[in-house]
Parts: C-alpha cells; sequence; structure tokens
C-alpha cells in the first residue's frame, strides 16, 4: 500500500484546459456550477459525492445525459482535479463550491496513485515529495484532443434540421 502524501502544496490552480473543461460542462447545463474554475488560476476544487444528483436536474431540455458524462469525466479525470483531491487537507464542495466535509484516505489515496499514473503515462517522474512539489506541465496532446472534442459537441455548434 503507498503512503499517503503529507505535505499539502495548497489549493490546486486550473489552467486553460481545466476551465475548457468546465465550460464545456456549464454549456450543458441551465445555470453555470460555482464549483467549476471560471479562469485560469481558479482553484481546482473536488466534488461532493453524490453531486451528480444535484447537476443533472441542471441539464438544459434536450441535452443527453451521456453527453454530460463525458464532460464530466473528463474533467474528474485530470491530474489537476486528482492532485487536488490527495492533497491532505483536501475538502468536497457542494454545486454551490461550499465545503461539505474532507475527502477519506481511501478516495486521496486513490487520487494520488492516479494523479502518479498519469504521470507516468506521459513519461514523468514524480519528485520523491510529490505531495508537496509536484509541478504541473503544459497539458498534453491528449488533452488538448479531448477538450477540441467536448467544444465540438457543444449545443451551440449543433446544427438541427
Amino acid at each position: 500500500m503507498a503512503k499517503l502524501w503529507t505535505n499539502s502544496r495548497g489549493p490546486i490552480a486550473a489552467g486553460d484546459i481545466d476551465v475548457r473543461r468546465a465550460d464545456a460542462i456549464n454549456a450543458l447545463l441551465v445555470s453555470p456550477l460555482e464549483i467549476l474554475p471560471k479562469a485560469p488560476g481558479d482553484p481546482v476544487r473536488p466534488l461532493a459525492v453524490g453531486i451528480w444528483h444535484e447537476i443533472r436536474p441542471l441539464l438544459k431540455p434536450g441535452m443527453g445525459t451521456t453527453i454530460l458524462r463525458k464532460a464530466m469525466g473528463s474533467y474528474l479525470h485530470s491530474k489537476r482535479y486528482y492532485l487536488a483531491s490527495a492533497q491532505p487537507d483536501a475538502m468536497r464542495h457542494d454545486v454551490d463550491g461550499r465545503p461539505v466535509g474532507e475527502i477519506s484516505d481511501q478516495d486521496r489515496l486513490a487520487a494520488q496513485e492516479s494523479f502518479l499514473t498519469l504521470l507516468k503515462r506521459e513519461g514523468k517522474e514524480a519528485p520523491e515529495s510529490a505531495g508537496a512539489s509536484v509541478v504541473i506541465a503544459a497539458p498534453s496532446k491528449a488533452d488538448l484532443i479531448r477538450a477540441a472534442l467536448l467544444k465540438r459537441r457543444e449545443p451551440s455548434h449543433a446544427q438541427t434540421s
């Protein structure tokens, strides 16, 4: 079993790709989620368990839940989201961005392992004190492609006859 990180990096700042992913989610909803970053540098905040049941009813009429799930998945399975969730002082937040509770050690460890797996997949080594000094690089080509695909599926781009 891996050891939980004990040093916090503090708030994890969103990058351009995180904001584009958040915008893709908000474009599918009747009102934007306050929890999501609006600009690069805004904090990436872990979502509360079960928040899907609060978000799904906000889906615009005529939009399918599958595209919302894919957009949410793209955001939730990102390096910065995992890193934010792995911090020792990480808190879960509701749709309005209010903290609602700590992240369990089990969930923190899973996020930590997922973050390190993504780093390894990119050919990057995690520093010895990963929880204290991980540097997030520019988005990978795969991240940019995912964001472009999400952007292409936004309702404003859809042609209907």
